[in-house]
């Protein structure tokens, strides 16, 4: 039977985008932001050790990442930190997981359009992307990811150029899935706050320190205790044989080839086989098949 229940705000980990054009200073102020929130820090550096320019700034583990970029080295990546036991988390940047050497928009390049069909290609790079947004969203770590901004000029009231940045260099709606996004101007790394759900930060327009992390960490600590999950009930074996016809019936309805199915089901089961799939594996299909694939 569904119910209902009083809503309550829990504890949470943090979900930090900091966004900014080309020398504004994300990975100083990513850093200054874990510094704030305490424990141990790891971070994923995809910009040639940038990061480990700051080493001064706090003590950190560092992972030098180089190409080939796809999300499936991002994911092993986050779950390495969360088996190692750090409490924070840096991924600067997210931007390559798109739009780098082996990413998204890579391997959406190199795939074969199915019956000519170029939308058709989406099939085999978004359950791949999806699959490294969720692990973020779900990771036990706080996590702070950077990205670059389209990047424009503009002159300033100083008849001077001005470097202004626009929408994030990563797939369209990537701030949605993040608590906070920071936007950090390249002139004068001061940032400024576009999204905000602690709602703490309205009038934020600063450079971002340590302050900041600690006043966000004490907002997401101070939400009430995450109930214990109860174990899901047994499905039986003719539920999950019923199941599976459905996720191969949805899959020709939509015309998908057996090559982009078989890419839809490795993006949730490793081995590629749909009969060992479970429950929430063959209904994260399905949700996946009626939610479109781009």
């Amino acid at each position: 039977m569904t119910t209902f229940q009083k809503a309550e705000r829990r504890r949470a980990k943090a979900r930090i985008l900091i966004e900014g054009p080309s020398g504004s200073g994300k990975s100083y102020s990513a850093l200054r932001l874990a510094k704030g929130f305490g424990g141990k820090i790891a971070a994923i550096d995809t910009e040639h050790g940038s990061l480990s320019m700051y080493s001064d700034v706090t003590d950190f583990d560092v992972m030098d990442m180089s190409a080939p970029f796809s999300p499936q080295r991002y994911v092993e990546a986050i779950k390495a930190a969360e088996e190692a036991g750090y409490d924070v988390l840096i991924i600067d940047s997210i931007t390559h997981e798109w739009s780098g050497e082996g990413g998204c928009l890579d391997i959406l390049e190199k795939t074969p359009a199915p019956g000519g069909n170029q939308w058709g290609r989406w099939a085999a790079v978004t359950p791949l992307h999806q699959r490294f947004i969720e692990t973020m969203l779900q990771s036990s770590l706080h996590i702070i990811a950077t990205t670059r901004s389209k990047t424009e000029w503009a002159q300033g009231d100083d008849k001077k150029p001005k470097k202004l940045g626009l929408a994030p260099q990563q797939r369209d709606g990537i701030d949605y899935e993040f608590t906070m996004v920071f936007s950090v101007q390249a002139d004068n790394h001061v940032a400024s706050v576009t999204k905000d759900r602690t709602a703490q930060f309205d009038e934020y327009l600063q450079i971002i320190d340590e302050k900041t992390g600690a006043k966000i960490v004490k907002w997401l600590e101070s939400g009430a205790d995450v109930p214990v999950p109860t174990a899901p009930a047994e499905v039986s074996d003719n539920d999950l044989k019923e199941l599976r016809e459905h996720v191969r019936s949805q899959a020709k309805a939509a015309g998908m080839a057996a090559g982009q199915f078989m890419a839809l089901i490795k993006s949730v089961q490793p081995n590629g086989r749909l009969v060992e799939c479970t429950e929430r594996q063959l209904n994260d299909i399905s949700a996946k098949l009626n939610g479109g694939q781009k």
